[in-house]
């Protein structure tokens, strides 16, 4: 049996929050791996370090919104913007 919890619905934990944004973040790390012809663990790396990375995480960006690819098509924008 489940214990009661004060949360309307499960997916809303804030343990079961941060399983989905790291799923969301492997995912777009192996897109961003295909991309730039770089390993998965790389890509997962530069990722983290990255100003969008930080986007989806701060809930005030609405970045967390958006599909992985388009998440993703932000990082190409912010490397590019570093060059």
């Amino acid at each position: 049996m489940m214990e009661p919890s004060h949360y309307d619905s499960p997916t809303k934990s804030p343990v079961i929050q941060e399983i989905i944004m790291s799923n969301r973040i492997g995912a777009i790390a192996v897109i961003l791996a295909e991309r730039l012809g770089i390993p998965d663990i790389q890509a997962l790396k530069l990722f983290y370090e990255s100003k969008t990375c930080s986007h989806l995480h701060d809930k005030s960006t609405g970045l967390y919104l958006y599909g992985e690819h388009y998440i993703a098509d932000e990082y190409m924008r912010e490397m590019e913007g570093r060059q």
